[in-house]
């Protein structure tokens, strides 16, 4: 991931709201699998202020489209046909949030 100058941020496990763990000091050990690299990295300061922006950015969007409109799976089958679902739901959620903001 790195040479398609990707930096995941992924919880090898559910990180709860209330857990704080230390953060890490000194170089990250060479010999460490991926999953405990990746609980090191996000232990540290930018690694919680990276994975906080999970909450800002598209998330909260889903969220809301499984629990107010009741969405959680596809009707049709094939990708154009999802794609043409998802892209209705999307709208049908937009226009909601329009209109709930100018009444």
């Amino acid at each position: 991931m790195r040479k398609a100058g990707i930096d995941p941020y992924i919880p090898p496990r559910r990180i709860k709201r209330d857990e704080v763990a230390e953060p890490p000091r000194g170089r990250m050990p060479r010999r460490l699998s991926f999953k405990d690299r990746m609980e090191r990295k996000l232990r540290t300061r930018r690694g919680r202020a990276v994975y906080a922006q999970r909450k800002i950015i598209p998330e909260p969007v889903f969220g809301q489209i499984k629990q107010a409109r009741g969405f959680r799976q596809f009707l049709r089958r094939g990708v154009h046909a999802v794609r043409e679902e998802w892209t209705l739901i999307c709208t049908v959620h937009n226009l909601l949030k329009l209109y709930r903001a100018t009444a």
